[in-house]
């Protein structure tokens, strides 16, 4: 009986099904493709027996795509797409007719490369070298929630020599992943042509070389395939299937020829290539008919739902307290952790969990700490596909110039895939101090700006940090906490007491009003709080009355506020960023969308600072209290 898990045993008319599974989607591919004049049916041909093989063995239920204890299969060379639908077709998850008529097309869930949003698919991707990555991920989540579903990822040949891939796969080992099995498609081309001339790779020797578990057999081959597939995946240690195939096997004049890797066919070609597979011709008409109809086959919803974590008890930094915020940070994740017994809180770090501050929690509960070492892509890829296990919360602490800008591609692609990461980075702005120009992360507002799902959060003292991760680890979506390294003063109200103290818990967006006056206002992010105060209150001193907003949520700006920030006299903002990219242009963007003619200046980092004391490189930039009084006194006076 089909799909019973990886480790059953498929008898020969199984096996025959699986054949028979495998020409059917052959046919679909080349009808979509061909329709859609453009895709990847060479490497759909090459993966085919891998495909209908895998997805005939693994326990999966077609009616319940998003089955908590389904097995999860990862299509790591996700252009494959044609050969992955059409196995996913023939194992019931959808009609092929509706892939072979929408393929492509605008509007259809049948995209070019694949993605979460088509039944059957775990992990968006296409951008290559990630599938392993998202492997790792998903089979800790299997180990942190005690499920016993296994992961298999299907990789090229052709992406073996990327980076990212020898991190994971030394994690997966360091992590002892027996529950991670790999199948790799090796047909000895890509896109420019064989591998061996475009960028030859030890396949088998770098796989070993890692400590993974090697088996071999001929990829066409069912029942060989069938007899690896199966031995690895009981193995006791991260195995890899390496299959010997052929791009575009099972069409003479396609298979071994690289221009197939890429294209589609013309008409005449497919009239030729489906009569070897024993096809009809005709059935790209009737595609192409169907293709002016709707796609039938609807999206599924992919964005993680919220997760239900409990957020402890907040701490309270009293007044006269100086303490850094990745502290705070670090002391709120191990509170969480305690007061969430029954959710696995993971967190992964690369070689800095005592910059991050991290490492206490790495001493308490050292079964839920994953070093990663200096892997910050793989990282970030695991960290966001554990996040989409069910009763899992996937955390990730890295410096700002690691977590964001090392990462902005893997970062993007959890955007895409509704992963639901927590992200902390430390760090960052010149608050880096001494390590200069290379570790300045002076985009991290900026850069998380261009994606359309992820949070920003920024927070000002210790006291708004132990709240923020609070709220951060229950809110949907992945959400990033931006500190910097210095310690700070906790930030007093007008009455003295903590300006962020007590029960009152984070709010996403809400600017927290910390000096009220009338003759302009300023607005801080983060950390450039607590100079903005000081220089209010020394202008105050002098008669001048500004008040000063703290805002913690750049991208996502509280509309109460604005108003009344947007009717002072003038308008400031103030922050440890580029000024270009951050606050500044949220404001600015807020400005003009709602046709405030309020005076606006913008004070930040206008370029790459030099190496020293955080202090000193914020004082040259303007961002300390002299500075930004300084530049209120300049505005008053019309300059």
């Amino acid at each position: 009986m089909l799909n019973t898990g990886l480790h059953a045993t498929l008898d020969p008319f199984e096996l025959a099904e699986v054949s028979r599974r495998a020409e059917a989607a052959r046919r679909s591919v080349l009808t979509a493709t061909t329709l859609a004049a453009s895709g990847h049916p060479g490497g759909s041909f090459s993966s085919m027996e891998i495909y209908s093989l895998l997805w005939a063995m693994v326990r999966v239920d077609p009616a319940r795509p998003r089955w908590e204890q389904r097995d999860r299969v990862v299509v790591s060379h996700g252009h494959t797409s044609p050969g992955v639908y059409g196995a996913l077709a023939q194992a019931g998850f959808f009609p092929a007719e509706e892939f072979e008529a929408h393929f492509r097309q605008a509007g259809s869930v049948f995209e070019g490369h694949v993605e979460r949003s088509v039944p059957g698919i775990e992990w968006s991707t296409g951008n290559l070298g990630q599938g392993l990555s998202a492997g790792v991920g998903l089979a800790i989540g299997a180990r942190a929630t005690g499920a016993d579903w296994h992961t298999i990822v299907v990789m090229s040949d052709g992406e073996q020599h990327k980076g990212q891939v020898g991190e994971a796969r030394r994690v997966a080992v360091r992590e002892g992943l027996s529950e991670l099995t790999v199948v790799l498609d090796w047909n000895r081309v890509q896109i420019s042509g064989h591998t061996n001339e475009v960028m030859p790779v030890p396949i088998r020797e770098n796989w070993e070389a890692d400590g993974w578990r090697v088996y071999e057999c001929d990829g066409h081959d069912v029942a060989a395939l069938h007899d690896a597939v199966r031995a690895a995946a009981t193995d006791d240690t991260p195995s890899v299937v390496l299959a010997h195939t052929v791009i575009g096997k099972g069409v003479s004049f396609m298979e071994d020829v690289p221009e197939f890797h890429g294209r589609g066919l013309t008409r005449e070609e497919y009239a030729l290539a489906m009569t070897e597979l024993d096809g009809e011709s005709a059935a790209l008409e009737a595609a192409s008919a169907r293709r002016a109809r709707r796609c039938a086959v609807e999206p599924l919803e992919h964005a993680t739902p919220a997760p239900r974590v409990a957020p402890g008890e907040p701490r309270t930094y009293e007044p006269g307290t100086r303490s850094d915020n990745r502290s705070a940070w670090g002391k709120a994740l191990v509170d969480v952790a305690r007061a969430n017994p029954g959710l696995a809180v993971e967190v992964f770090d690369c070689d800095l969990a005592v910059s991050v501050k991290t490492d206490a929690f790495a001493g308490e509960y050292p079964e839920h700490f994953h070093q990663f070492g200096v892997g910050e892509h793989n990282a970030a890829t695991a960290a966001g596909a554990l996040s989409t296990v069910p009763g899992v919360l996937s955390l990730w602490s890295d410096f700002g110039a690691f977590g964001v800008d090392e990462v902005y591609n893997q970062q993007r692609l959890n955007d895409i895939n509704g992963a639901a990461l927590k992200l902390a980075v430390t760090h960052c702005g010149l608050d880096v101090g001494e390590d200069g120009k290379t570790h300045q992360c002076l985009d991290y507002v900026g850069a998380l700006r261009n994606f359309y799902g992820w949070k920003v959060i920024v927070p000002a003292d210790p006291n708004q940090t132990d709240r923020a991760v609070r709220s951060a680890c229950a809110m949907q979506g992945n959400v990033a906490v931006a500190m910097g390294r210095s310690k700070l003063d906790v930030l007093l109200a007008e009455d003295g007491t903590p300006l962020f103290g007590g029960a009152d818990g984070f709010e996403y967006g809400r600017f927290a009003w910390a000096r009220r006056g009338a003759q302009g206002c300023v607005l801080a992010l983060g950390a450039a709080a607590g100079p903005a105060l000081s220089a209010a209150d020394a202008l105050r001193a002098e008669g001048i009355s500004i008040a000063v907003g703290v805002v913690s949520c750049p991208l996502d700006l509280d509309e109460e506020a604005m108003r009344l920030a947007s009717a002072a006299p003038f308008l400031m903002t103030v922050e440890d960023h580029n000024v270009k990219t951050g606050l500044g242009a949220s404001v600015a963007e807020w400005l003009a969308l709602a046709g405030a003619p309020t005076r606006f200046v913008r004070v930040g980092v206008d370029g790459y600072q030099s190496s020293g004391a955080a202090g000193d490189l914020l004082a040259a930039a303007g961002l300390d209290a002299n500075g930004i009084a300084r530049r209120i006194r300049e505005v008053l006076a019309g300059s």
